[in-house]
């Protein structure tokens, strides 16, 4: 292949009966502003119900499809970037769109041999359009700067990609941090840049969703701060072991209470309860105000930083269930159909 065949930026777009969803998220791949040298558009798909091979293919996509009982993000990207031809790969999930200028305006971090990943801000697209899209908004948001690990989105060099193996496909969940942890290992940077990268469409609108995507986290730290325990590196093993102490006070706090009113036939160990739980609300609400302006917005994430701990644990709990059993890891999966 000459070096006129190889395209600036390689772009990976992995999906799953995301619907509308995906043909967003390619149209906002055409009409970016293209890096010198052109990009390359790939979309993985992961065995769709509704079409997207054929959508994607009549945008242009060079399809591809992760092989028979392989059905995971990892594996999807792991397909993507092993066809591309760029020295820089993109990726994307189905359900974000790019930011017109996040590529080109990105290019120039990679003039420092030890960047390996760029990554920018991902926001919501309808953060309004339910409760939980208007307090997971918020979990989006990091300082910029030098940071442990990426999400789903963003730049990577593929000859780094081809140095750690890429994604590890047995992790159900958390495959970005592990491969990231990997690259650090190299004493190579991810970068949190302070700009635009997508807009995701979370597209929860179900207490049930909200509950399976928290237990998918609590079983994605289990899985990777075990692996990394005693390490040089450790990875989650802090967040892993305060979501144990945090998530059992909180039911502790609750079952006291429950006792409590029991034994008096009083409201007053209930109501204290609830004195307790908004105060720890109100405080993490006031610990994220550099998030967000909105005083209603930061009360429910406050309230979302605590709630979101029982099905943590829950997630955690299922990971040390099968670990122990020897049960075979489980995919969660969250979304409607787009």
């Amino acid at each position: 292949m000459s070096s006129a065949d190889i395209p600036a930026v390689s772009v990976v777009v992995i999906g799953r009966n995301e619907g509308e969803r995906l043909l967003r998220c390619l149209d906002s791949v055409r009409n970016m502003i293209g890096p010198e040298g052109g990009t390359e558009l790939l979309y993985v798909d992961s065995e769709s119900e509704d079409g997207s091979c054929e959508r994607a293919a009549a945008l242009g996509a060079a399809v591809l499809s992760i092989p028979a009982g392989r059905r995971s993000a990892a594996a999807a990207r792991n397909v993507g970037w092993r066809a591309a031809k760029a020295p820089l790969v993109l990726f994307l999930d189905g359900d974000t769109m790019v930011h017109p200028r996040f590529v080109v305006d990105s290019l120039r971090h990679f003039d420092d041999p030890n960047v390996a990943i760029v990554w920018g801000h991902r926001r919501e697209s309808a953060p309004h359009e339910s409760i939980y899209n208007r307090v997971l908004d918020l979990d989006w948001v990091y300082v910029a700067g030098w940071s442990e690990f990426c999400g789903g989105d963003a730049l990577v060099r593929r000859d780094v990609l081809e140095r750690v193996g890429g994604f590890d496909e047995s992790l159900v969940g958390g495959e970005e941090p592990e491969m990231c942890r990997r690259i650090r290992e190299l004493d190579l940077g991810i970068l949190h840049v302070d700009r635009p990268m997508t807009r995701h469409d979370l597209a929860i609108t179900h207490w049930s969703q909200y509950w399976r995507r928290a237990e998918r986290a609590g079983y994605a730290y289990a899985a990777v701060s075990e692996r990394f325990a005693g390490t040089r590196l450790p990875l989650w093993k802090e967040v892993a072991r305060a979501n144990v102490v945090h998530a059992g006070i909180l039911v502790g706090v609750a079952a006291t209470a429950l006792l409590g009113c029991v034994l008096s036939l009083s409201p007053v160990p209930a109501l204290l309860a609830t004195a307790f739980y908004a105060a720890l609300a109100v405080r993490s609400a006031l610990r994220s105000r550099w998030k967000n302006a909105s005083i209603t917005t930061l009360l429910l994430y406050g309230v979302h930083s605590h709630l979101q701990q029982i099905p943590i644990l829950v997630g955690q709990l299922i990971y040390r269930r099968e670990r122990t059993g020897g049960g075979v890891s489980r995919l969660v999966w969250y979304k409607e159909r787009g």
